[in-house]
């Protein structure tokens, strides 16, 4: 296993009106974004107050919570956002939430995503990311693992004590217990940091111990 990078970190970022949890990953002066939720001119005050260059946006999956400033800041730097291409059918409904909140809706046609991979990526220099599935709450879902940060981002499939809901559009409880058993199944080491979609964050460990869906 490689070394962690000295210069990487992983920020939770909880953009107005307060909801999801996003994450800025900063390698040096280059980010990449996961699941970004508010509005994109937030996003743009932050990167440009840090002098950060983005490369990409990643979703863990398609509700609008997850890639409400996705398409206006993939338009304003230029650069790809991905997302599963089970979710693509996903994008543009449930604008009447973005709507409740203020925020400007979203369409398919905006900017469209791209059909991420599932294999290991580089996507920063020296920073490496495994695209695991996770359907069942969306059909698309997926979790992002750094194995050499020790760190998953698990989007709405595991929270804390539960799990992600699965009678929305295209949701699959079968599917879900499954993905859930798969990410049990990786033997990620205990320590292994677990940022969910919503609420704080945990661990393997913790997982194992709290949460009565992942228990073995």
């Amino acid at each position: 296993m490689q070394q962690k990078l000295k210069n990487s970190k992983f920020e939770l970022i909880q953009m107005p009106p307060q909801n999801t949890q996003s994450v800025l990953l900063t390698v040096g002066n280059e980010c990449v974004i996961f699941d970004p939720w508010g509005r994109a001119t937030d996003w743009e005050k932050i990167l440009s107050e840090r002098g950060l260059t983005p490369r990409a946006i990643y979703a863990t999956h398609g509700h609008p919570d997850h890639i409400a400033a996705a398409p206006a800041l993939a338009q304003k730097y230029d650069i790809p956002w991905y997302l599963h291409t089970g979710d693509f059918r996903l994008v543009g409904w449930g604008n009447d939430l973005l709507d409740y909140f203020g925020l400007p809706k979203i369409s398919i046609d905006d900017v469209r995503p791209r059909e991420l991979e599932i294999m290991r990526h580089e996507i920063l220099p020296g920073l490496i990311m495994d695209v695991i599935e996770t359907p069942g709450h969306t059909p698309g879902g997926v979790a992002y693992y750094f194995p050499d940060e020790s760190m998953l981002l698990i989007g709405d499939t595991l929270f804390q004590d539960s799990i992600g809901r699965y009678d929305l559009p295209g949701g699959d409880s079968k599917m879900l217990f499954q993905s859930i058993s798969n990410i049990r199944g990786m033997n990620l080491p205990g320590h292994t940091e677990v940022v969910h979609g919503h609420g704080m964050a945990t661990s393997i460990d913790w997982l194992h111990k709290h949460n009565p869906y992942f228990h073995n």
